[in-house]
């Protein structure tokens, strides 16, 4: 199975990007951007690709440890940005260098889980809101989102994702993820079962 780890800001949160994505899609081209579900957006900390089932049990226990070892801690939507011109999204505020220390927590599970890890690089935290298939000058996108900042959050757990791709190919069709275990960050307990939908976890 396709598997990631993840932040998921509450609905609050991702309901305040709302007014902002509209000014976004009104914006010229628009229309030839792949625009992600709101239901799920999130801050990928470490994916970990196609892990098979066998490995899930220890991956899940090393990720609760690492939840285990960071604190809650605070953090907000904040302005945007974009890698090239393939990818679109909405940055974060508050306290970085803890979510940093979580994603590279979450990467040291799965590695020592055994799983083939992409070669380690500082993390940037990004809440995906639009792919293109084309080169895009997207500058005019993140100039819009300046100045948007959210209300903070406490960060209270960590989660493991599943994620599922299209295979209908019917245009504009998201993944659908899958929340399988959340992990209370800075307290004992074992992560417990959900279920939701999201966004591309990269």
């Amino acid at each position: 199975m396709r598997l990631f780890a993840a932040v998921l800001p509450p609905v609050e949160a991702r309901e305040e990007l709302g007014p902002v994505l509209g000014r976004l899609k009104a914006l010229p081209g628009a229309e030839g951007l792949r625009w992600t579900g709101w239901e799920g957006w999130h801050f990928t900390l470490a994916f970990m690709g196609e892990v098979e089932d066998a490995l899930v049990p220890e991956l899940t226990a090393r990720l609760e440890r690492a939840g285990r070892r960071t604190e809650p801690f605070p953090l907000g939507l904040r302005g945007g940005g974009h890698f090239g011109g393939r990818a679109l999204w909405a940055g974060a505020a508050g306290d970085i260098d803890t979510l940093r220390r979580l994603a590279e927590r979450a990467g040291a599970a799965a590695r020592r889980t055994g799983l083939p890890m992409e070669e380690h690089r500082r993390y940037r935290p990004h809440l995906t809101l639009a792919h293109s298939r084309t080169d895009l000058d997207l500058r005019p996108y993140t100039t819009a989102m300046d100045g948007f900042e959210g209300t903070p959050w406490e960060v209270a757990e960590l989660a493991l994702v599943r994620s599922r791709l299209p295979v209908s190919g019917v245009p504009h069709e998201q993944p659908r993820y899958e929340t399988l275990a959340r992990f209370p960050l800075g307290k004992t307990g074992n992560g417990n079962p959900g279920a939701g939908h999201g966004t591309p976890g990269r």
